[in-house]
């Protein structure tokens, strides 16, 4: 009897966060909503089509929402502060790099946008003759571009883990990584700068921000002498920034 009365009561209060998350959510979407309604009657002035389609899209975006922040809030941003305080008490700095580069590594790797951008990139490149036209090649060509941003996203969770440890100021490490940036610019074959560009924006989507965030937090919370606020951010930047040089180098070599 007691047991079923906890569980009615984690469904409850489980339910009730459900439904907070939701009207977020909801309140979220509603200016792209008014900003669609107001251009497709005031600006085209034509009705909107399919509207049993267009509402149907919008519920599901609604619920996509509330269940994917309601995940994030009950597993991936728990698991990497915990994980973050795990390393911090047992002192292991090699073990904590290694967590570090993979938590980088693996969660780009699955990033969505990564996989849609690296594969559209295959595409264009073999419409533009920069690779054979085929099946084969084209595989190898996205998988060699979605191994080389997370290969250099894991590097850029490593060197920002060891900036929090270090207390290194973040404002240099991003100057002197865009510097490179910019001189890369210059040298790369011009085919693979945009794609460059693009990588270090879609590399921090979905799946890498949430625990990337945690992990710096936790960590920079465990550490004594670090503020959260200021040192507990600062690697979604530098996950973002490094993408950029190493597609680039990507480019040059290939």
């Amino acid at each position: 009897m007691l047991l079923a009365c906890i569980r009615g009561i984690a469904l409850s209060s489980t339910l009730r966060k459900l439904a907070s998350s939701m009207l977020s959510s909801l309140r979220d979407l509603l200016p792209i909503v008014a900003v669609i309604l107001f251009f497709q009657f005031f600006v085209l002035q034509q009705p909107l089509p399919n509207i049993t389609q267009l509402f149907m899209g919008v519920v599901f975006v609604v619920l996509g929402l509330t269940f994917f922040i309601h995940g994030l809030e009950q597993g991936l941003f728990p698991i990497g502060e915990s994980m973050a305080h795990a390393f911090a008490r047992k002192g292991s700095v090699f073990w904590l790099i290694v967590f570090a580069f993979s938590l980088g590594f693996g969660t780009t790797v699955a990033e969505p946008a990564l996989i849609a951008v690296a594969a559209e990139a295959a595409e264009v490149a073999a419409s533009g003759n920069m690779i054979e036209n085929s099946q084969t090649s084209k595989h190898q060509y996205a998988s060699g571009l979605r191994f080389t941003v997370a290969f250099s996203v894991g590097l850029a969770i490593v060197v920002g883990v060891v900036r929090i440890i270090k207390g290194w100021p973040i404002q240099w490490i991003i100057i002197g990584g865009y510097i490179i940036v910019v001189i890369m610019t210059m040298f790369a074959p011009k085919e693979i700068i945009g794609i460059a560009y693009d990588s270090g924006g879609v590399t921090t989507s979905t799946i890498t921000v949430p625990l990337v965030t945690a992990l710096g937090v936790g960590l920079a919370s465990s550490i004594k002498g670090r503020n959260p606020m200021v040192d507990g951010f600062g690697l979604i930047a530098l996950a973002s920034l490094t993408p950029m040089i190493f597609v680039m180098a990507y480019g040059m070599i290939i």
